[in-house]
């Protein structure tokens, strides 16, 4: 298996512990350095930027203890060099509020050693305000 591959398989694995809600399992396919870049307001509880493991945990806490996922779907995976890019779809209820986050979003990742050292998410934002609004 090429790096690239390994890189795509470690992503797909924390996709799948994000979904099971496994939080201990996706650190361990986090780098120790872990830079994770969430835009948009701080109406967005998880918007912002997290350093090191545990801010990360902390992302990834607020993220799961704030919505409750629907669907969040990877449609497509690319890996070239030490990227990996998802595109997707997910379709979220903001657990504040009972309104939906329904949006395509596309992750940019940085890997080192098949574990995440950046992580950047895009999604339409607008749509998340308005569900913590």
């Amino acid at each position: 298996m090429s790096a690239v591959e390994k890189n795509i398989a470690a992503t797909q694995k924390l996709f799948a512990a994000f979904g099971a809600k496994d939080i201990p399992t996706i650190l361990t396919y986090l780098d120790p350095e872990i830079g994770i870049e969430f835009y948009g307001p701080s109406v967005i509880p998880y918007a912002g930027f997290y350093s090191g493991m545990s801010d990360a945990r902390r992302f990834f806490e607020t993220v799961l203890s704030s919505v409750e996922i629907n669907q969040f779907d990877a449609e497509e995976i690319y890996g070239t060099g030490d990227k990996v890019i998802v595109t997707g779809h997910l379709n979220l209820k903001a657990l504040s509020t009972g309104r939906i986050i329904d949006s395509d979003f596309v992750h940019v990742i940085t890997m080192r050693n098949e574990r995440w050292l950046r992580f950047r998410d895009f999604m339409n934002t607008a749509v998340a305000v308005a569900a913590f609004s």
